[in-house]
């Protein structure tokens, strides 16, 4: 009879293999285990958290305590000890969003990701009211940006005086990292002034016989003359010529603004008699700066605006925000008359 043949038994090797696997598939269970609790249950709200300069752990993890449930904290703050984060590198705005794992918020906070803040400039009518916006939104004090908004040498590279200040500040939007110093606002800003004010632009103004400067301070009058588009070049080409005559501006919102009430619906002579550098009735030129901020829409249609020999102007008494525009004195007085008696008649004081 032939022999059976013993039967085989497993190699070594497989074996080792087996433990292998068993030994990697427990460790990943494990694993899984430790790490999973990290990996979900995210934030349930936005949340905007700040490290400021100087910050301690305690500091970090008082702030994610105030934020966040004590759980979610606490995996937080256990993440990243062990990734060895340090606060006072990381110093900075970061917006959280609903939905974020810890594993996720303590990632952004390592990295030192930052979130950009948004600063919008848009109908300013004085710098220290700027700066006090500037100061809520970003790390530094309002007066902080006050003195290096009014930094006389600092504002010399844009052509500009401290009186002038508020011309640098065209209206737009700013993304600014919320560390930024004033300076380094300052900087983002003047460059979009300076790209606004290419040389074309910059010839255009001086073939009204203006500088840049004077261009925005003109532009801050139009703009609190109307908010019809369509008229902003018209009435900044009626104070060129009024400028190229030598005579008063006369401009109604350069006596609201000596005045400091922008309530004012009729000038009175009473009204006229502020003294005030910025009174264009009692001085002539344009005033010391400008009244206010303005757009790149106004100065556009300043600088593109036809000749025309216009003079005057008076608001329509059909209170629709439009204006009369004469070329002679008594033109503007049958004008005014009108608009007068629709004053009178709607008991405008």
């Amino acid at each position: 009879m032939t022999k059976q043949k013993k039967a085989r038994k497993p190699h070594r090797s497989n074996r080792i293999t087996m433990w292998i696997l068993i030994a990697v598939s427990a460790i990943i269970i494990v694993g899984l285990v430790t790490i999973a609790p990290f990996m979900v249950n995210g934030s349930s709200s936005d949340v905007a958290f700040r490290i400021p300069k100087n910050a301690t752990m305690q500091h970090v993890t008082d702030t994610l305590n105030k934020y966040f449930p004590e759980d979610y904290s606490n995996k937080v703050v256990k993440l990243l000890k062990i990734y060895g984060f340090k606060p006072e590198e990381r110093h900075g705005y970061y917006e959280l969003p609903a939905g974020a794992t810890p594993f996720a918020t303590m990632r952004k906070l390592s990295r030192g990701a930052q979130t950009p803040v948004r600063l919008t400039i848009n109908c300013f009518r004085s710098l220290p009211y700027l700066s006090q916006r500037m100061g809520l939104k970003m790390e530094f004090t309002p007066e902080e940006f006050m003195a290096a908004a009014q930094d006389s040498a600092y504002l010399a590279k844009y052509g500009l005086t401290p009186e002038q200040a508020l011309s640098l500040f065209l209206e737009d939007s700013y993304d600014v990292y919320w560390t930024a110093t004033p300076y380094e606002v300052l900087d983002k800003i003047g460059d979009n002034y300076l790209g606004f004010w290419s040389e074309g632009r910059r010839e255009q103004a001086e073939n009204l016989s203006l500088t840049p400067a004077e261009v925005m301070t003109l532009a801050s009058i139009v703009d609190d003359e109307t908010n019809q588009v369509i008229e902003k070049g018209k009435i900044g080409r009626l104070y060129v010529n009024r400028l190229d005559k030598g005579m008063k501006l006369q401009a109604d919102p350069t006596v609201r603004y000596a005045l400091n009430d922008l309530s004012i619906r009729r000038v009175t002579n009473e009204h006229l008699k502020v003294d005030s550098p910025y009174n264009t009735y009692q001085h002539e030129g344009l005033p010391p700066g400008p009244l206010r901020t303005t757009s790149r829409s106004t100065l556009t249609e300043i600088l593109n605006s036809e000749p025309s020999n216009y003079l005057f102007m008076c608001a329509r008494p059909d209170f629709s925000g439009y204006h009369n525009f004469a070329a002679t004195y008594d033109e503007h007085l049958e004008n005014a008359r009108l608009y007068q008696n629709a004053l009178d008649e709607k008991g405008i004081k």
